[in-house]
C-alpha cells in the first residue's frame, strides 16, 4: 500500500513522524555521547602532564631565582666525563 513504509505505522502520516522523530533522536543521542565520550578520553599522549610539570618547573626556578632555561641540563661539575686524548 505505501511505497515509503518505514516500519513504524500502518498510517503513512503516522509512519513518517515516527521514521523522523526516531532518526533525530538517534543522532542527537550519537552526537551527545559520541562528545561525552571523546571529552573524558584518557591522555594517552601526556600532554596535560607535560603542560602542568612545565608549569611546576617554572614556577619552582622562578621561586629559587634561577634562569627558566640553562644551556646545561645537567651540572657540568657534576658529570663523570672521559678523559681527553
Amino acid at each position: 500500500q505505501n511505497p515509503d513504509f518505514h516500519g513504524f505505522s500502518t498510517d503513512p502520516h503516522v509512519d513518517v513522524l515516527n521514521m523522523r522523530s526516531v532518526f533525530l533522536a538517534g543522532v542527537s543521542i550519537a552526537i551527545v555521547l559520541g562528545s561525552v565520550f571523546l571529552h573524558y578520553l584518557p591522555d594517552y599522549g601526556l600532554r596535560d602532564w607535560a603542560r602542568r610539570e612545565a608549569e611546576l618547573q617554572v614556577r619552582e626556578r622562578e621561586a629559587r631565582g634561577e634562569p627558566l632555561l640553562d644551556s646545561n641540563y645537567y651540572d657540568p661539575t657534576r658529570l663523570p666525563l672521559p678523559p681527553r686524548q
